[in-house]
């Protein structure tokens, strides 16, 4: 069993920045791959970013890259999300979760355990 909790979020202005975390209980933590994904109201949730058990892989959707950086130090157990030049359309609720397979999945059914989520809202 693996529980993830986010945090980070808040209320920040267009072009602004934020860094969630999320700090990740169990030994295992190092063996997982960690995503990140959005929800935003009356839309389905979106897969964001991801990163390999050692760090050494990432992948990011289109509608983020070049903006948004995910990190984890498997020390602490916490994956991190860098997001910068944020925009209206980056609103949503944004949760991690686990993949405990060694692979780079981006559909959340694949993912095994969710963090309870910390709401983003970009103002224009």
């Amino acid at each position: 069993q693996v529980q993830l909790v986010e945090s980070g979020g808040g209320l920040v202005q267009a072009g602004g920045s934020l860094r969630l975390s999320c700090a990740a209980s169990g030994r295992t933590f190092s063996s997982y791959t960690m995503g990140w994904f959005r929800q935003a109201p009356g839309k389905e949730r979106e897969f964001v970013a991801a990163i390999s058990w050692s760090g050494g892989r990432t992948y990011y959707a289109d509608s983020v890259k070049g903006r948004v950086t995910i990190s984890r130090d498997n020390a602490k157990n916490t994956v991190y999300l860098q997001m910068n030049s944020l925009k209206p359309e980056d609103t949503a609720v944004y949760y991690c979760a686990v993949d405990r397979e060694p692979v780079m999945r981006i559909a959340a059914g694949f993912y095994d355990y969710w963090g309870q989520g910390t709401q983003v809202t970009v103002s224009s």
